[in-house]
């Protein structure tokens, strides 16, 4: 008899959120991997598809073997492929058990992967572009963890200069006077696994146009489940949509248990279709498909 062919590999989820992408894949208790090509971060390195490979800066919510497995591979593949450093940031107590292990390949592969680790607590932030930072928020899981914020920072002129001539405001400039302000812009949110945590209702994570977020249980009898595990539920995401602000919210990790076709129909089921307008399950392939060669129609439409 001729066996049947083994199943495929896990293929990766890819969403158009514009101006961003979001490529990866996110599996509860087996990998979560996602990457944000036009900030140059990849979110969690639970395995290492090539797509994570271009990401400069790799940000670690905590340190599950699904969400770290695939950190000494990023390394050593960006220093095969001769790319520049990257550098990974993780919640501080993770930082030296991390070092441990790329120190541990040494005498495995009997050569040195050149890596940078760096930890970091509730609040500290890193640049990943001019005038773009990430920073690490507090959250709530069986473990040290971190969730992260891409803020953009803008210089505005004080309202009250608004309107004046170029030569006054240069004037007053070089006066030594203040004439312009810093505001804060939240570009994209990741929760990484998390219960229910204040960190999640903060102003960057309200104010946050794209938000992926960990949604790992869906049915009402897994409540407990999810306390006991220190995961979000789908309950807990129709609080959050509520405070949320996004355009698009991308859910993650959704564990085997549940079908993506499940979880798509207790989303619209339990928030309504207008709240379910936002959310995205990042691995349910054929609704993004389809959504995404509704997007390349409606932008050839402008174009003709």
């Amino acid at each position: 008899m001729v066996p049947r062919r083994p199943v495929s590999g896990d293929r990766a989820g890819f969403l158009f959120c514009p101006p961003y992408r979001v490529h990866g894949i996110s599996i509860a208790g087996e990998h979560t991997v996602v990457q944000i090509p036009e900030l140059g971060v990849v979110f969690d390195l639970g395995s290492c598809p090539r797509f994570a490979l271009s990401a400069t800066v790799a940000a670690i919510s905590h340190g599950h073997m699904d969400h770290v497995g695939g950190v000494p591979y990023w390394f050593s593949q960006r220093s095969f492929q001769k790319m520049p450093l990257g550098r990974l940031v993780c919640p501080k107590p993770l930082a030296d058990p991390l070092r441990g292990m790329m120190e541990a390949w040494v005498d495995v592969e009997k050569q040195r992967t050149p890596f940078q680790i760096d930890g970091l607590a509730d609040g500290d932030e890193i640049d990943i572009k001019p005038s773009v930072t990430l920073r690490a928020i507090q959250m709530s899981h069986a473990v040290p963890t971190l969730g992260y914020v891409a803020i953009e920072r803008r210089s505005k002129l004080l309202p009250e200069l608004v309107g004046q001539p170029q030569d006054t405001l240069r004037e007053r400039k070089l006066r030594g006077e203040t004439i312009t302000y810093t505001t804060e812009i939240p570009l994209v949110a990741f929760t990484g696994d998390t219960d229910m945590h204040p960190g999640l209702l903060s102003d960057a994570f309200i104010e946050a146009p794209l938000i992926l977020t960990e949604c790992t249980f869906f049915d009402e009898s897994h409540r407990e489940r999810a306390r006991i595990g220190r995961h979000l539920h789908l309950r807990d995401l129709a609080v959050l949509l509520e405070a949320w602000k996004a355009r698009h919210v991308v859910l993650l990790h959704v564990s085997r248990r549940t079908s993506i076709e499940e979880a798509r129909a207790a989303v619209v089921d339990f928030v309504g279709p207008e709240q379910a307008a936002r959310v995205h399950l990042l691995m349910d392939h054929r609704t993004n498909r389809a959504r995404l060669d509704a997007q390349r129609l409606a932008m050839d439409d402008e174009d003709g």
